[in-house]
């Protein structure tokens, strides 16, 4: 939080004009009230606390400069989350550009469902997951990030856009520099290898305690 204010006012110095010392204040209030929420989510999307704290206070910078076109017609969390969506698509793509080698890694059964041309054989039914259905369930998020932790970084940034961040497809496959294809096989296996994890780390365990 003291780094995303030290950010915020090394902005505002810059030109007084353009970021006058009311909308400085206004955002240094949000800092208080949503940095910690604002982190809580970079982190669980990126995996990286480092990373989150920086995207934050990207975020925060990115506020103060549009905090004039604010208007009120969603509350300035969902405003502020919706710049940070941006600021971990951005990473995300940052990412993408400077792997040299696509790699989803290897899997005998999925690769089975193709021919030799790439060519799906037989589409198999997709694995239906949504961590949404179980948000309410207590111990629940901790759980689902540890499982989303042990993921392969490109599986998470799939499963991260397009599931958690609802971010339509064709989009999610331009930040990833990934064909249509591809990015069915990585939410596929995401989905599956997550619902792996928390059956073995929640889903017991909340099976054991009803009984």
């Amino acid at each position: 939080m003291e780094e995303s204010r030290r950010k915020l006012d090394a902005e505002s110095a810059v030109d007084t004009e353009e970021s006058p010392s009311r909308q400085a204040s206004t955002i240094e209030s949000w800092v208080d009230e949503h940095a910690d929420y604002l982190n809580c989510f970079a982190s669980l999307r990126v995996r990286d606390a480092h990373v989150a704290e920086e995207l934050v206070q990207e975020t925060f910078v990115a506020a103060l400069k549009a905090v004039a076109s604010f208007r009120g017609d969603s509350s300035p969390r969902t405003w502020l989350v919706g710049l940070l969506r941006h600021k971990i698509a951005d990473h995300f793509r940052k990412l993408s550009r400077e792997r040299t080698v696509e790699n989803i890694g290897t899997d005998d059964t999925i690769d089975s469902w193709f021919d030799k041309k790439g060519m799906w054989l037989k589409k198999p039914a997709d694995v239906v997951f949504d961590p949404t259905d179980f948000a309410h369930r207590e111990g629940f998020w901790a759980a689902f990030e540890g499982c989303l932790q042990g993921l392969p970084n490109r599986l998470a940034e799939a499963f991260v856009l397009r599931v958690l961040d609802e971010m339509d497809s064709e989009n999610v496959c331009k930040v990833l520099s990934v064909t249509p294809t591809n990015l069915w096989v990585m939410l596929h296996r995401a989905r599956g290898r997550l619902r792996s994890c928390l059956e073995a780390n929640w889903f017991e365990r909340e099976s054991g305690e009803d009984t």
